[in-house]
């Protein structure tokens, strides 16, 4: 495909993020102001930093797993970001691969260089956000909507910045931080070890015979935690999983081993996976 597609995509998704941007800066959602945020490009610096944030946490998650393919000369796409009409203004960004992977040291790294380039530039974000999130003293007001979080979020929030959990506080979210948490969401559903996703990937290289069985009990699992919690957004990532299938293609080499950087890696593989997963459910008050 004609990377001019790619371009295509990446301004549609710089608009649609802009979009939301300013939306979450000015925090009104309402279609009057949607409206005229379409067609007025001044309003569009309110998104800017919302903007610059997601696609660049979105770019660096996608880079890195392009050029782990480049570094093995596996044949893969730019990426594709994708916009989308919503709060937050994309669906995310994908590489195809289009050459099969040649061996285990070459899947894990595909795998994990994605999840750990996104992690890495969600992080500061997330810092970066909540410094500039001023905490004024009155409760909340006790209306809109509450997103999952985190544990990552939870021990940033409680241990850095007390105030943020005071019940007599409000925060005064900047709009970054939808940017550092839609970053983390993605990181912790792309390493899920299911399936062809990064942690699909990851699995199989550290054991493909783990692979299926994680694989093939995750999907029922994630329905029914999702369904405990209240996570629709599991359900509904376990449907799609479903829909495309539990199983990792095989390799060209099965056995060349990782060696113990690459297993100690996975170890942080897990450890990020396990503070980027979120299992709550989207609540409205």
């Amino acid at each position: 495909m004609h990377p001019i597609v790619n371009l295509a995509c990446f301004l549609l998704t710089v608009y649609s993020t802009l979009i939301a941007g300013a939306v979450l800066a000015i925090e009104d959602a309402s279609w009057p102001t949607v409206r005229d945020l379409l067609v007025t490009p001044n309003f569009w610096l309110f998104g800017w930093p919302y903007a610059a944030c997601i696609l660049m946490i979105l770019g660096c998650h996608e880079m890195g797993h392009y050029v782990a393919c480049r570094l093995y000369g596996i044949d893969a796409t730019l990426p594709f970001f994708i916009p989308a009409p919503h709060l937050f203004g994309t669906f995310g960004a994908v590489i195809r691969i289009r050459a099969p992977i040649t061996d285990r040291r070459a899947l894990f790294d595909i795998g994990v260089a994605g999840p750990i380039a996104g992690f890495v530039v969600a992080v500061p974000v997330l810092l970066f956000a909540l410094a500039h999130s001023p905490v004024v003293s009155q409760p909340p007001s006790g209306e809109g909507i509450s997103f999952p979080s985190c544990l990552l979020l939870e021990i940033v929030g409680r241990s850095l910045y007390p105030a943020l959990v005071d019940p007599d506080r409000t925060v005064m979210v900047h709009p970054t931080y939808w940017a550092a948490w839609l970053g983390l969401l993605a990181t912790g559903l792309n390493l899920l070890p299911i399936g062809q996703l990064d942690g699909g990937h990851i699995l199989y290289a550290v054991s493909g015979r783990w692979h299926t069985t994680v694989s093939r009990f995750g999907i029922p699992i994630m329905i029914a935690v999702g369904v405990w919690r209240g996570a629709y957004h599991l359900v509904t990532f376990a449907v799609l999983f479903a829909i495309v299938g539990y199983r990792h293609p095989p390799l060209l080499d099965e056995r060349t081993p990782l060696g113990p950087g690459r297993q100690a890696i996975a170890w942080l593989a897990l450890v990020i996976f396990l503070l980027t997963i979120m299992v709550d459910g989207i609540g409205v008050s």
